[in-house]
């Protein structure tokens, strides 16, 4: 400690000379987060609805009524025609047309079946295959209350005879409520770390080499293990305030529930963290101008981290070769412990191998940028 500790006091002194660096290094990420946050919303609302009724009878208004009612859809047009709907969809005043057809409430109070036609924009096909998911629920309980309405009429019980042969009872686990929210803020946590604490190390040791004053640390009895982890330590220290930065504005502004143990995850966030700062020291051996350490610290941090950590995109759904490939980023393993202790609130027992690949993949990084900078010694 007697070479670490002169390191780490230069750190901090280079680091509270520049209040505006650090106010950014702590705030920057929690605005990151509320801008992803809220601008990732999965939650399909607010649909703007263009209903063509042709029919313009009660039973086609209460078709349509639905919904209106779901709170999903907000009714914005009502076109004459189905051409003018089309036109609406083109110019993306209207993501759903719906064209109710003459003769609608004829078919139905004859006991045939009505076609209506929806319109969906595929612009964006998540939101559309959520949109159609929509439709179909819309129907289904529209057919099921005409059934129960038309045997009431025939004087039989409520539904006798149209118990299905199998009945599907759906649950929802761990996200019961389908919030966006409670899987996306969870997951912008490792990625927002990723993002930010190589940069900021990085940064650090090259601005050093700009200046001429790592010649210094070159020619001083410091060991490069002794250097490695007085810049490691204070960077380390930041980004576990933006840790618990971003842990206070996931629970109590976003709401997001935490099933499991808070101090556990704190604790599986150690080596991730480290790894993290650990990442940004190895690319400053690597680079010797801030530009080049920026750029560099962004392709091998933020982007992979995004990608391929689980937290946009499902891991199952990528080619092999790509899947293999995600094993290769720490941030896929902090996120699976991340929705671990989040949404499903299990333990060490289940997370313990990505802990233990975590553990292992910081020491790597750490001893390599060690090996690195003795090199650039000698």
């Amino acid at each position: 400690m007697s070479g670490v500790t002169p390191i780490l006091k230069k750190e901090f002194r280079e680091i509270m000379r520049d209040p505006y660096t650090l106010g950014i290094a702590i705030f920057l990420p929690l605005v990151l987060l509320f801008l992803f946050a809220y601008s990732l919303d999965l939650d399909v609302k607010n649909i703007p609805l263009a209903v063509v009724d042709l029919d313009n009878s009660a039973e086609s208004r209460s078709y349509a009524a639905m919904y209106v009612n779901t709170g999903s859809f907000e009714l914005k047009y009502r076109p004459a025609t189905p051409e003018e709907a089309g036109r609406l969809l083109d110019q993306g005043k209207a993501q759903v047309a719906l064209l109710i057809p003459s003769g609608f409430s004829k078919a139905l109070l004859g006991g045939r079946t009505a076609e209506v036609q929806t319109l969906v924009d595929g612009t964006f096909p998540t939101s559309a295959r959520v949109v159609q998911g929509y439709v179909d629920a819309i129907n289904q309980v529209f057919s099921g209350r005409l059934l129960a309405e038309h045997f009431t009429a025939l004087g039989a019980p409520g539904g006798a005879s149209m118990a299905p042969a199998i009945q599907a009872v759906p649950r929802v686990r761990y996200n019961p409520a389908l919030k966006s929210a409670n899987f996306i803020v969870p997951g912008l946590i490792g990625t927002i770390l990723m993002a930010f604490a190589p940069l900021l190390t990085a940064l650090s040791i090259v601005r050093e080499k700009e200046r001429g004053s790592i010649q210094q640390i070159f020619v001083s009895p410091v060991s490069p293990a002794a250097f490695i982890l007085g810049k490691l330590i204070p960077y380390v220290v930041i980004a576990f305030g933006e840790l618990a930065l971003l842990l206070l504005a996931a629970r109590y502004w976003f709401d997001v529930p935490i099933a499991g143990s808070v101090w556990l995850f704190v604790l599986a966030s150690i080596p991730y963290v480290i790894g993290t700062v650990a990442i940004g020291l190895l690319v400053s051996t690597l680079t010797s101008s801030q530009l080049a350490a920026m750029l560099l610290a962004l392709v091998l941090t933020f982007m992979p981290s995004f990608l391929f950590s689980g937290f946009m995109f499902p891991i199952f759904t990528m080619p092999w070769l790509l899947q293999f490939y995600s094993y290769l980023f720490p941030a896929r393993y902090f996120t699976e412990i991340t929705y671990g202790v989040f949404l499903k609130g299990v333990g060490l027992e289940v997370w313990l191998g990505q802990l233990v690949i975590l553990i292992v993949y910081t020491s790597a990084l750490v001893a390599l940028a060690a090996v690195r900078f003795k090199k650039k010694v000698g």
